[in-house]
């Protein structure tokens, strides 16, 4: 695996790739990797020549600066479980690489980011679309690979493509899960013994949601799961919608949508945590 830390070197290397025909798949991440982002690497693996990874914590789409600070940073151990996984490029830049002078783009999402984690996390949307443009420009993949966790992001991320007519295919992976049914996340580590242990009520709850939509109403069933949640002494929910998976707005009924999800964000401590399951 080579690394590269500025963009002229990997643009260079990538260059030379391409020269001899290959072709580029990409896994941005912000580090602190888990079984999630090697699932995202595998199937890159298996779709183009050459996998290309990024490690970047971007500080422009964290709107709290105590979620940036206690974001865990583990590069040496990152780039071991890359080396294992077969990834052929690894980019780790610094601020100033991704940003050598402030970025001040301002992106319009139309509806897409006035909902959900857009409610919660104002700018963090405009935040990602700045380093993944960034991203996009330095690496030139064919395709880019991103989980199914982070819902809201995939369509705001096909969005951005879409208005800066980038030529890359954006792939979506399926949420990765512990034994225990919560869904991976590097945030997961932060996680006390108590928490740790009550977390996993938050994917029990979703499936268990699932069941329900096939015969309760949409009102009763985000009701059910805000309360099923909110019972745990260790979790609270900071808001649990259930969705049309394409324009990401709030559903009435069962029928106002072709796939329909239901997203949570549960705050667990000071650790915030998000999922999402399809309901019908």
């Amino acid at each position: 695996m080579k690394t590269y830390a500025t963009s002229k070197d990997i643009n260079s290397h990538i260059g030379t790739l391409r020269n001899e025909g290959k072709t580029i798949g990409f896994v941005p991440t912000m580090g602190a990797l888990h079984k999630g982002h090697l699932s995202l690497v595998e199937l890159c693996k298996k779709d183009c020549d050459i996998t290309v990874v990024s490690i970047f914590v971007n500080p422009t789409q964290f709107n709290d600066k105590g979620d940036l600070q206690r974001y865990p940073h583990m590069p040496e151990t990152d780039s071991k479980l890359l080396e294992e996984a077969g990834c052929g490029i690894l980019f780790l830049p610094g601020e100033q690489e991704i940003y050598p002078k402030p970025d001040t783009r301002v992106f319009d999402f139309g509806q897409l980011d006035k909902v959900m984690e857009g409610v919660h996390r104002p700018g963090h949307f405009n935040g990602v679309a700045q380093v993944v443009s960034r991203l996009f420009n330095i690496i030139t993949p064919d395709k880019a690979f991103f989980g199914l966790k982070d819902f809201q992001q995939l369509a705001i991320i096909r969005e951005m493509v879409k208005q800066l007519q980038f030529r890359v295919e954006i792939i979506a992976v399926p949420i990765v899960r512990d034994t225990d049914g919560l869904a991976l996340s590097s945030r997961n580590m932060l996680l006390n013994e108590a928490q740790r242990k009550m977390a996993p009520l938050i994917a029990k709850t979703l499936f268990e949601a699932q069941k329900k939509a096939a015969k309760l109403s949409v009102s009763v069933v985000k009701q059910w799961v805000i309360d099923t949640v909110n019972r745990s002494s260790e979790l609270s929910v900071e808001y649990f919608d259930i969705v049309d998976s394409l324009s990401l707005q709030p559903v009435q009924s069962w029928d106002d949508a072709g796939q329909i999800f239901g997203c949570i964000a549960v705050r667990v401590g000071n650790i915030r945590l998000i999922d999402n399951v399809r309901l019908s």
